[in-house]
């Protein structure tokens, strides 16, 4: 049976994360999965929702309903939000406020999102 390697890169902010991730799947041929992107997503769908940043339960069923696709290489991963390309969108000052927030709700942290060829998607298995 052939095992799936997933290598998990955790740090504070601005400490390289991304960077090294990017570098470890050019190296090892990986699939590279930018969670942060990711977060920043979802900070993005709850400020162009009516949703308040501070309805844990309310951010929570929006990051499960709205379908967040990364496409392309580590080093050109383009972000897509309900099929509409928000790559330069979410490095905004304050989705990257927001995103810090959004991050630490267990809602959106168990919120699904599953591999498949040609992208990352949401779907019904839960993702830590």
């Amino acid at each position: 049976m052939k095992k799936n390697l997933i290598i998990a890169i955790d740090g504070p902010s601005g400490a390289g994360k991304s960077t090294l991730g990017r570098m470890l799947a050019r190296a090892l041929n990986l699939l590279y999965i930018d969670t942060g992107s990711m977060y920043r997503a979802v900070a993005l769908a709850v400020m162009e929702s009516s949703i308040s940043a501070s309805d844990d339960v309310a951010v929570g069923s929006l990051a499960a309903r709205v379908d967040i696709d990364l496409k392309g290489e580590p080093d050109s991963l383009r972000v897509f939000l309900d099929d509409r390309d928000v790559t330069e969108q979410i490095r905004s000052e304050e989705v990257t406020e927001l995103s810090s927030i959004i991050s630490t709700i267990p809602a959106v942290r168990r919120a699904a999102f599953v591999c498949v060829p040609g992208g990352f998607v949401r779907q019904s298995a839960r993702w830590p």
